[in-house]
């Protein structure tokens, strides 16, 4: 049974999202201060955290900093602010994805599944023992899922792991920001453009030597990004 974390300082409404996670077969803990929230996350072993951004003596924007720090568990940021830079600041942060307040509880369970299922697929069995992609310097251990460049290993967060190894593995293809978010996040992409945007920009960051001229992942403007080999 997977067990979830529920940070989230509204009690009617982390009670109703921990009822329908239960109901869908998830081990739930719910706390309501940031900063203890903060500290079980770290200490204790989830295997998805749902953070509210606005919580009292922690917001999430840190506690997702702090999380990204230590583990590469999912996380879905829950908010009522509707702007983008909020948006764009949490998945910069490491967010897996946001949702924003109101929502279903039935989209929220879904959208827990489809982490879940992503996360474990991919550090599953079945994946084979020196599974490695290397390519010009960059060295991508898909069975430790970690990355180098030049021997020095940089860190990644779950869904930019994700985002690199499928272009890399399909280098000289160009794909939509459409295609992209449906394959790495497998979700339709209605309104969430923005999530490849922030993560293609952080694994440049972490990859490129110089971000404006990028040798790894190239923007086809007006159509995507491509993997060059």
């Amino acid at each position: 049974m997977s067990k979830l974390l529920i940070v989230e300082d509204e009690v009617a409404i982390a009670e109703l999202e921990k009822d329908y996670l239960e109901l869908s077969g998830f081990d739930v803990v719910v706390e309501t201060s940031g900063d203890i929230g903060a500290k079980r996350a770290l200490n204790e072993d989830f295997d998805l955290i749902i953070l509210d951004l606005m919580l009292p003596n922690m917001d999430g924007f840190e506690i997702c900093k702090r999380i990204r720090e230590e583990k590469n568990v999912p996380v879905i940021m829950v908010s009522a602010k509707k702007d983008d830079i909020d948006k764009i600041r949490g998945l910069g942060l490491g967010a897996d994805d946001y949702i924003t307040k109101p929502f279903s509880p039935s989209e929220l369970v879904a959208r827990v599944k489809a982490h879940l299922a992503r996360y474990e697929r991919l550090i599953g069995l079945g994946v084979k023992e020196n599974d490695v992609i290397e390519i010009r310097g960059l060295k991508i251990d898909k069975t430790a899922r970690r990355v180098f460049l030049n021997n020095e290993e940089k860190i990644f967060t779950t869904k930019e792991f994700d985002l690199l190894t499928f272009l890399a593995e399909n280098p000289n293809h160009v794909y939509t920001k459409d295609e992209l978010f449906r394959e790495i996040w497998d979700m339709e992409s209605v309104g969430d453009i923005a999530t490849v945007t922030v993560h293609i920009k952080k694994i440049r960051e972490k990859i490129e030597y110089n971000t404006s001229k990028p040798q790894y992942i190239e923007t086809i403007w007006g159509v995507g990004y491509r993997f060059k080999v």
